[in-house]
């Protein structure tokens, strides 16, 4: 006979005891959650934004670089930035931009002026215009005012008629920051009294946010360049320098000196006296005007607007790195005989180039009998005596802006990473700007009908297969026989 075994039922108390252990079991477990949760919130709100906040823009909008970091983590004297800003009005990117300055450096603080509050605060510091969101540099009695249309700057695309947006906070805070902290500032003296043009405005804008200051200077009335000078500046000159001026240039960079030149053709011909501080490193200048056959190598269907090959070099790499391409128009030949390894060349032409001699008076772009075949060096660098050092692009019109921005900035880059080398400032490669203009994918059309199959045909099918099967498999389930 089969036994049956009965268990007593638990009573109420019982069932009430174990209900009430379970629930204070669970109240506990939730209130050690909540108590972590609060202290690594805590935790987290007073660690800096630079280790908390993630930068996943495209153009690393908020991320500040290297550069910046060597200028803020040499600071020694204290620095205020007086942000101008009406309540409720702050700008996101410029405040994130300026957390990051102040968790950097102890001698940074960073003070808000509401210009509704403080209305005269400003003029204290600059007598222009204040938009809102516009920040003021200041330690002990030197200051720079930072606009907020230097902040957010426009500028023409000439491919496309329109204006291109981008964000240049960092570049204008780091050259504030150092600035205001400098007691001296580089000298660049400019040579005039040979038609040179005038500096370009991009440029000239360049070398004032890098804190360069220029010195226009002549050398009629010098017997030698002055003792100031960190570096000589001879800017697309139009006529010749005479024998004693390049005599004075010469003994000027093997005595140490820094010089950099954009000269190229002329529409007399070639600077003979210019050129000729080249002749004595084994460099010689070629008569005319460089012209590509391979469209590789020029642009815009104009031969003579070469897009040379960038060699390596601390100027050109940071260019190269960033697969930027830099423009030579109207630029003039220059052939490397050196063998002591003093001359490098920077920027060089195609194997198929070659210079028509005609100059100016080119009519036709074909190769003819009297011309020149290249290579070419259209840019070199050249270590002189005594740590003397020049720097020769053979373009008179490298940094025109027209030129710099069918090159997207990189004309300018690369002409201020030379100066900046010339002078020792390493840091002052310039910052770029990020762009805020939205990038479009480009596909073609079998590209794109291959999406739109996938999209709208082959996934959607998909999920509903593989929907369709879970759902008859749990079906099969529930009625097979237990």
């Amino acid at each position: 006979m089969q036994k049956f075994s009965f268990h007593k039922n638990k009573g109420p108390a019982q069932s009430n005891r174990i209900a009430l252990k379970g629930g204070s079991y669970s109240l506990v477990m939730t209130g050690i959650v909540l108590a972590i949760l609060i202290v690594v919130n805590i935790f987290a709100s007073v660690l800096p934004k630079t280790l908390t906040n993630y930068d996943i823009s495209a153009t690393k909008l908020y991320s500040i670089t290297s550069n910046t970091k060597v200028v803020v983590n040499a600071l020694e004297q204290d620095v205020t930035i007086y942000w101008i800003v009406q309540s409720d009005e702050e700008d996101a990117v410029i405040e994130n931009l300026l957390a990051k300055y102040d968790s950097l450096s102890d001698h940074i603080e960073i003070v808000k002026k509401n210009p509704d509050v403080y209305p005269t605060f400003a003029s204290q510091y600059t007598s222009e215009e204040v938009p809102n969101n516009s920040l003021i540099v200041v330690c002990g009695d030197r200051s720079r005012f930072v606009s907020y249309d230097d902040i957010y700057v426009k500028e023409a695309d000439m491919s496309s008629y329109s204006y291109n947006t981008s964000f240049d906070g960092e570049g204008a805070i780091t050259s504030a920051i150092d600035y205001v902290v400098s007691e001296e500032l580089p000298q660049v003296y400019v040579l005039e009294g040979h038609g040179e043009k005038e500096i370009a405005s991009a440029f000239r804008t360049q070398l004032k946010k890098d804190n360069m200051e220029t010195v226009n200077f002549s050398l009629l009335n010098e017997d030698a360049v002055p003792k100031e000078a960190d570096c000589v500046l001879i800017y697309a000159p139009t006529s010749d320098i005479s024998t004693e001026e390049k005599d004075i240039l010469a003994d000027y960079v093997t005595n140490g000196g820094k010089l950099m030149v954009l000269a190229g053709t002329t529409e007399d011909g070639t600077l003979e006296n210019l050129y000729g501080l080249l002749k004595d490193y084994g460099v010689e200048a070629v008569d005319g005007v460089v012209v590509e056959s391979d469209r590789e190598h020029y642009a815009f269907q104009a031969p003579y607007v070469l897009l040379p090959d960038m060699e390596s070099n601390e100027i050109t790499d940071p260019l190269i790195n960033e697969n930027y391409y830099a423009i030579m128009p109207i630029a003039q030949g220059m052939k490397i005989e050196d063998t002591s390894g003093a001359v490098s060349a920077l920027l060089t032409t195609s194997d198929s180039a070659y210079s028509k001699v005609e100059g100016y008076d080119i009519s036709t772009y074909e190769k003819e009998e009297n011309d020149v075949d290249g290579p070419f060096a259209v840019a070199v660098s050249i270590a002189c005596e005594n740590d003397g050092q020049i720097i020769w692009f053979s373009s008179s019109d490298f940094l025109e802006d027209m030129y710099n921005s069918y090159s997207s900035g990189a004309n300018l880059d690369l002409g201020m990473n030379a100066l900046s080398s010339l002078i020792g400032e390493t840091e002052a490669v310039a910052i770029r700007s990020k762009s805020l203009d939205y990038n479009y994918l480009t596909i073609d059309t079998s590209t794109a009908s291959m999406l739109k199959v996938l999209m709208i045909g082959v996934f959607p099918l998909a999920f509903l297969g593989i929907g369709t099967g879970v759902v008859v498999r749990r079906r099969r389930k529930q009625n097979e026989p237990v």
